[in-house]
């Protein structure tokens, strides 16, 4: 199995996890001489089921990230680095944002609100940032489909 592969499994049992809770939820109670539209006991199985293997996935897609290098980077890193510049541009954006904004003023006496950052240096930095994401994110699909997931 491919790591990718293994990814889109996880997220697959996350979702499945999600609506058998809600299932279970929808047939736990049930009014007195009535029987729930779905097996608790069924569903509760299949829960299991779904949770141990989402287990056994975490636990190996953990681990192939952990061993496997790309230009002298663990998967770890390079995640932990797409995060990051993630975080960092949207933190970026809204700063730029909130820098951009214009204060209108309706005589010369009232104070004027000027912006403390230069709005086109922080957004050449926002650009820069979001090419350097690209490309550690098509770093990590590239190597999502050729590795095989360690077990």
């Amino acid at each position: 199995m491919k790591l990718a592969e293994a990814l889109q499994e996880r997220a697959d049992l996350n979702r499945n996890i999600e609506q058998l809770k809600s299932r279970l939820n929808n047939n736990v109670l049930v009014q007195e001489g009535e029987k729930p539209a779905e097996s608790p006991e069924q569903l509760k199985q299949e829960l299991d089921r779904s949770i141990e293997r989402l287990a056994y996935l975490i636990a190996h897609i953990n681990k192939t990230n952990c061993e496997t290098k790309v230009d002298g980077q663990t998967l770890t890193e390079l995640i932990a680095k797409k995060d990051t510049l993630s975080l960092k541009i949207h933190v970026y954006k809204d700063l730029v944002y909130t820098g951009s904004q214009t204060s209108y003023r309706a005589r010369n006496t009232e104070i004027k609100i000027k912006s403390a950052i230069s709005i086109t240096d922080w957004q050449a930095e926002i650009d820069r940032m979001a090419k350097e994401l690209r490309l550690v994110d098509n770093k990590l699909q590239e190597t999502n489909w050729n590795i095989d997931l360690i077990e």
